[in-house]
Order: structure tokens, then sequence, then C-alpha cells
């Protein structure tokens, strides 16, 4: 495609959403009866994601070989339970609920992200809430640094940049999150026999948005090939509630209510895949100004974000690594 190439939306259209479910579904059951599992077990999140996981699991297995576990906490949206379980009625799947505010508290995840906060904000304490913020890379050539914005108990909101250390105390306490509901997913895989299902997207996948040993861990990702604007385009044709399809995509990590693209990304879902469309496909950044309204400035910033990101994402991406042959690996491959 030559450099004055332009690209928009429809680049990303899903021409056949039936047969890209059938073909997901198909998929699903080879690769589980492969693992020689029974079925699948899921987190549901009330968003669209871990929703059109749901419903794919249940047309490849029948919805009564299908769990979805609730796993809510001291921070999440009271939305979240409501719309996990309207997902769940949606596919007549079964639920459990998993309480896992104990679990990270007793692991010191709430203890050791306020202490973080503190460093940079002496008066945090009980009753406040927060969130951590990127500025827009579409604004500013400038380094990026988080900040920490939070409201105290009489509604005045703070904010304060965080320090490299406090910003990696930040997360490195908030992941304990992940990592402990995906503990609580193979516990019921393993007493279940059946196989865990990850719900990234493309977006999410190829730029790390996911906590190692957390919501990266499983056993399939059914949709991790499709871009976000895509995993809509199943949901509706899947059935997914009208509700949980109109919500804006969120983090529900934090106290305080963030989007995607104040936690990681350069802009709001539909222009992201749109630009890694183009990045996967070799086109220059003046491919998407036109349909985002960018300047080529802009474009070439959120070009260099994703490649940024994909370095980043090398680790997370990255299996254990054997300083050795192990010949089960082979074996297990060819059965």
């Amino acid at each position: 495609m030559p450099a004055e190439a332009r690209i928009d939306a429809s680049v990303l259209e899903l021409r056949d959403p039936e047969a890209t479910i059938r073909t997901i579904a198909d998929g699903l059951v080879r690769t589980v009866r492969r693992f020689r599992r029974r079925g699948a077990v899921l987190g549901l999140s009330g968003g669209i994601d871990s929703s059109v996981v749901a419903a794919l699991a249940a047309r490849a297995f029948g919805p009564e070989r299908v769990l979805g576990v609730l796993m809510p906490e001291t921070d999440s949206d009271p939305d979240t339970l409501r719309l996990s379980r309207l997902a769940a009625d949606a596919f007549g799947i079964e639920t459990v609920l998993e309480e896992v505010a104990p679990a990270l508290t007793a692991l010191g995840c709430y203890r050791r992200r306020d202490d973080a906060i503190r460093k940079v904000l002496p008066d945090y304490g009980d009753g406040w809430t927060s969130k951590i913020v990127l500025p827009s890379v579409i604004d500013s050539e400038a380094f990026r640094l988080f900040s920490v914005v939070a409201r105290d108990p009489d509604g005045t909101e703070h904010r304060a940049r965080l320090t490299p250390e406090a910003y990696l105390e930040v997360v490195a306490a908030t992941s304990f999150k992940q990592r402990t509901r995906k503990m609580v997913e193979y516990h019921h895989a393993d007493r279940l026999v059946y196989a865990v299902l990850g719900t990234p997207n493309r977006l999410e996948y190829d730029q790390g948005f996911f906590v190692k040993g957390g919501d990266g861990a499983a056993d399939v990702k059914p949709i991790a090939h499709l871009y976000k604007t895509q995993v809509y385009a199943l949901a509706e044709a899947l059935g997914v509630p009208e509700e949980i399809r109109a919500r804006p995509p969120t983090t529900d990590t934090y106290s305080m209510p963030q989007s995607q693209e104040e936690f990681y990304f350069a802009l709001p879902y539909a222009a992201m895949d749109l630009c890694l469309y183009a990045v996967d496909h070799g086109l220059p950044a003046t491919a998407v100004t036109k349909a985002l309204d960018l300047t080529p400035q802009q474009a070439t910033r959120v070009f260099d974000d994703i490649a940024a990101k994909r370095r980043v994402a090398r680790y997370l991406h990255a299996s254990p690594v054997l300083l050795g042959t192990v010949g089960a690996e082979s074996r297990f491959d060819a059965a």
C-alpha cells in the first residue's frame, strides 16, 4: 500500500461474525480436548471481553460445562457483580461467588498500595479513594510520568506525580488482585477438570495490558487475535446484553473510576485499534490521520507508543525459559 494510503474503521469490520464465532468455538473444542479437559472456567468482570468469551464458551461446550467465577474486592465497581451475573444469565452458565478481599487484605495488597501513595500524598488514608493516570501521548512529546489522583473523605481532589519507586510499588501491590483471581480460577478448573479461558483482546494482548501470572495466565485465549472493535461486533452477534455493550471499558482496579486510556492506552479503543491495524500492516502514521483527526506528529507519537509498549510486553509474553532440552514438551506437542 503506498505511503499516501488512508484507512478508516471499515478495515476492522468482520464480514461474517457468525463464521468467526464458529471458527473460535471449534478451536476451543479442539484445544480443550487436546488438554484432556471437560469444559471451561473463566473470570467474569461485567465487561465486554469476558462476556464475549463466556458466550463463545457456552456455544462451544454447552452452558452446562462452563463456570463463571465472580471475584469482587474492596475497590470493585458496584456494577461489576450485577453485570457479570447479567452476562451469565444471558448464556445460561453457572456462576460461583468468591470474595477475594480477605485474601488481598492478608497479602497486604491495600496496605502496600496505600503506603506507596503516602510517599507522595502523606495524608492519604482511610476513607480516601484513588487512581493512577498518565498524561496524553498526543498532547506532548515530553516523557510521560504517572500521577496519583486521590479524593479525600470531604470530596476534595488531590493530585501528585508518582516517583518511579512509588509507581512500581502501587502497580506491584494492585497486581495481587489479578494474581489472586487467577489462583481462584485454577482452583475451580482443577476440581472440575476444566480449562481456564483468558479474556484479552488483540489490543490488550499486543500492548501488554495484563499482569504476568494474573489475567495474563490462561490455557486458551480465544479472542486475543481480535481487535476490540471486532469483539464488540461479536458481542452483538452473540447476544451480549446491551447494557454490557454500552459500558465504557474500565480497569476496575482502583477505587476511583478509571478509563483504560487514562491508565494505559494513548487513545480510546476504536482509535487504538485502527493505529494498531496500521502498524500490523506496515502502514505509516499518516494512514490514520484523516480518520482520527490527528496531525502527523500526533499519529507518530501514538505509533511510537505502540512500539514502546511492545518492547515492554516481550517480558510479559515470555514463557518460562528452559536452559536445556526437555523431551516431555515435544511428546505433548506430538500427541
